[in-house]
């Protein structure tokens, strides 16, 4: 029996490796930008804030980060936010990655909430984009031992942002239509619990005194994948503007040497609901540590620190999952 379930489970997983590189292929889409953060990609300072660049020699194409990046006609431009505070409350750094220093890895490292005292924020923007209606995102992410802290955290968190996208963006009175959708890491009781990832989109109402008006029209959490900590994973992100039967967020993890798992699949609105005619993503964040005071407070009563090491990003369009 034994003998005969391996002949019959060995071509069934064959099979579905082959499906999937097939679809891979079929799909290949346009490479916009990538890079490992590998020699001579440099993070530069930018006034108070930073920016990368330099070339990443370990790629052979699509690896300049002003050339191929900054240039290309549906970007607009990249850079690294912090709104605030110094090196010693936050940074974003490209180092050797510890226990394997021969690989490089992008740091953001949040000690102190450098914002005004009331939260912390390391972003990566990637604004003033071509009203890109979809586009496919890869990128590896170690969260280290620390961030087990989090799960002891006092409290629900709804507030642990990784990525955003802005359609529109609503931070600007002369932009109408404004909008965002939200991917964060959640926990979702007061008690010690594991750590999910959470989706949400909201419209947003901007008032003349700058204040907003955040309205949820979705939002998902999935209890079925924990957030792994300790252990690098790919995450893939696919976004396509569209109303309520054609837009789409799309979301896989795999974590090193394991199986990809869905983690969202969401057929919902991905623009401001009353937007009639859409005109694309100009604006998002696809690299993003941005939490509350509170949190960043608590890791710091437990000798932690906040910390992200990213790797391996690449960005495509008219690619599919």
């Amino acid at each position: 029996m034994k003998v005969w379930l391996g002949i019959i489970l060995f071509p069934l997983l064959s099979l579905s490796a082959c499906s999937q590189k097939e679809q891979e292929e079929k799909n290949p889409g346009e490479l916009i930008f990538q890079s490992g953060f590998e020699p001579d990609s440099e993070v530069i300072p930018r006034g108070n804030d930073a920016d990368i660049a330099g070339v990443d020699n370990s790629l052979n194409k699509n690896n300049d980060w002003v050339t191929d990046f900054d240039n290309h006609p549906d970007i607009g431009n990249f850079n690294l936010q912090y709104q605030g505070g110094d090196s010693t409350m936050r940074y974003a750094k490209i180092i050797s990655e510890p226990g394997n220093p021969s690989n490089h890895v992008l740091q953001f490292w949040l000690n102190k909430p450098n914002v005004d005292g009331k939260k912390g924020r390391i972003q990566a923007n990637i604004y003033g984009n071509n009203g890109m209606k979809d586009f496919f995102q890869s990128v590896r992410i170690f969260l280290p031992n620390d961030f087990n802290a989090v799960r002891t955290f006092p409290g629900k968190i709804h507030w642990l942002t990784i990525a955003e996208y802005w359609n529109n963006i609503t931070w600007s009175q002369s932009v109408p239509n404004r909008f965002r959708i939200t991917l964060g890491i959640g926990k979702p009781v007061e008690e010690e619990s594991d750590l999910y990832f959470i989706l949400d989109a909201q419209d947003c109402e901007l008032f003349e005194d700058g204040s907003q008006k955040y309205t949820t029209v979705w939002a998902e959490i999935n209890q079925s994948v924990k957030v792994p900590v300790g252990t690098w994973f790919t995450a893939e992100y696919y976004y396509k503007e569209g109303n309520d039967k054609n837009g789409r967020y799309f979301m896989t993890i795999q974590p090193d040497g394991g199986e990809k798992i869905v983690v969202f699949d969401v057929n919902k609105v991905t623009h401001n609901t009353g937007d009639n005619n859409p005109d694309g993503v100009t604006d998002f964040n696809p690299m993003k540590l941005y939490t509350s005071k509170n949190l960043i407070e608590y890791m710091n009563s437990k000798g932690k620190t906040l910390q992200i090491y990213w790797d391996d990003f690449k960005l495509w369009k008219n690619k599919q999952p």
